[in-house]
């Protein structure tokens, strides 16, 4: 799941998803005070444009420029800059965010944890890491030749590795709030949401 096959699924449709903010992200970050927040797989835009909206200054980030492109065609707001970058070898801005969003983001699962750890170092001191993805219980067994999701991180493997400098504020699977994409089944979120001491 590199840039080239994120540039080929963009490419398949005119919009591949649906131009609104994800619902966990609305539902935890409302109450936040706005400051730097780093969109993490940002897609098209939608989660940017909504937090820079509510006053964040928002670096969104995403391996496929095809993506990028898109969203930075939607969206005229200075507050949001759109930037690629692989998690798998370059790392955001150490302790820079006081919100880190990765909304169904799939982390690769690596023996040293390196990419996952670049994606916590960008967590500021007393700031919030914000991770949504489906409940494993509802993903589809492996296909040949597609994804595996035992592959990618789970937010409650997330919260497993956390050290003692957070505090997990909840690690929970619960009912979505907004309706899953068309062609999908997905009812239920595994949500980490975790601060930094």
């Amino acid at each position: 799941m590199d840039g080239d096959y994120w540039d080929e699924r963009y490419r398949e449709r005119g919009q591949l998803w649906s131009g609104r903010p994800n619902g966990v992200l609305v539902d935890e970050a409302s109450a936040l005070p706005p400051g730097r927040a780093l969109d993490v797989g940002c897609g098209e835009g939608a989660d940017a444009r909504w937090l820079a909206g509510r006053g964040w200054q928002v670096t969104a980030i995403d391996i496929s420029a095809v993506a990028l492109e898109r969203a930075a065609a939607s969206t005229d707001d200075a507050a949001v800059t759109f930037t690629q970058l692989d998690l798998a070898t370059t790392a955001p801005p150490r302790g820079s965010y006081q919100l880190v969003s990765a909304q169904y983001f799939p982390l690769p699962r690596q023996p040293d944890h390196a990419a996952l750890r670049r994606l916590l170092a960008a967590v500021g001191p007393g700031g919030t890491l914000l991770v949504a993805g489906h409940d494993v219980a509802e993903l589809p067994a492996h296909a040949h030749g597609g994804p595996d999701p035992a592959d990618f991180y789970r937010p409650d493997e997330i919260a497993a590795i956390l050290d003692d400098g957070w505090t997990v504020l909840i690690d929970e699977v619960r009912p979505r709030v907004r309706a899953a994409p068309p062609g999908t089944a997905h009812t239920r979120d595994a949500v980490l949401v975790a601060r930094r001491r």
